[in-house]
């Protein structure tokens, strides 16, 4: 059992655990997949605590790192990692910064509404986030090998343009990132986001064969791949209706909602 004041660790299997940021606003979860070789993060989280300090405690072998997409708040502990990737489509921003959004303004939404304390040595004012080189991008097709698990690269923009969901092929797992989540609205409203490219991510998941669970990284901890089913009629529902655009608002269905 780890103990941590700021992160919680689930497991969700043998060897996959979810480390969770609830104390924030976001409620953000980056997920440690270990193999036999290696083990790979998906994600890093806020950066208000440092995530290897928990993965350290996981795991023995080397960890590196896949980001869902370069948002704040899943990048936040890439610097304490030796080797991280990102989509192609979002090199420039991990190395030059999150497009569309300032310093200033990631920093207010970063460090608002915390309900626990922040850890030792957090400093609210002096947050930034996360800029670095990469080992190298992720395109659609990419696997991984983790020594007996395989990792597949699908990528799904809409929510950002370099937006990626993970399929551990070997236990089915499906892991999301802001592409679909309970809770809240998913969403695609900022400029540098896509209704119509949200959609069609959406759709293009819901064909993905042998989902066992999803794991998105806000909110609910693992859903039902029956909501599969119901993201792909809500997504032809709003194309029918001619809602897949900017402006037409929050769209709400039985398990999930959407927000152009």
């Amino acid at each position: 059992m780890i103990r941590d004041d700021w992160f919680t660790v689930q497991k969700i299997d043998s060897d996959t655990y979810a480390i969770s940021e609830y104390g924030h606003w976001e409620k953000v979860h980056s997920f440690l997949l270990v193999g036999r070789d290696k083990a790979i993060l998906i994600d890093t989280g806020l950066g208000i605590g440092n995530i290897r300090t928990i993965t350290d405690q996981l795991t023995d072998l080397p960890v590196e790192v896949l980001t869902t997409h370069v948002h704040a708040d899943h990048i936040g502990s890439h610097g304490q990692f030796d080797k991280f990737y990102v989509h192609e489509d979002e090199l420039d921003w991990i190395v030059n910064g999150i497009k569309g959004r300032t310093d200033e303004q990631i920093r207010k939404d970063m460090t608002r509404d915390i309900t626990i304390p922040t850890p030792s040595g957090f400093d609210p004012e002096a947050y930034r986030p996360f800029r670095g080189v990469p080992a190298g991008t992720l395109k659609e097709g990419d696997a991984f090998d983790l020594g007996g698990r395989i990792l597949r690269i699908y990528h799904t923009p809409g929510h950002s343009p370099g937006h990626v969901t993970i399929h551990d092929e070997t236990k089915g797992y499906l892991f999301t990132g802001d592409l679909l989540y309970d809770g809240t609205p998913v969403y695609a409203f900022y400029p540098t986001t896509s209704p119509e490219d949200l959609i069609r991510s959406l759709e293009r998941i819901a064909d993905i064969p042998g989902v066992s669970r999803i794991f998105g990284s806000h909110n609910t901890l693992g859903l039902d791949p029956e909501i599969l089913q119901e993201v792909k009629a809500a997504a032809g529902g709003l194309r029918e209706r001619n809602l897949v655009r900017f402006g037409t608002g929050t769209h709400r269905f039985k398990s999930f909602s959407v927000q152009f």
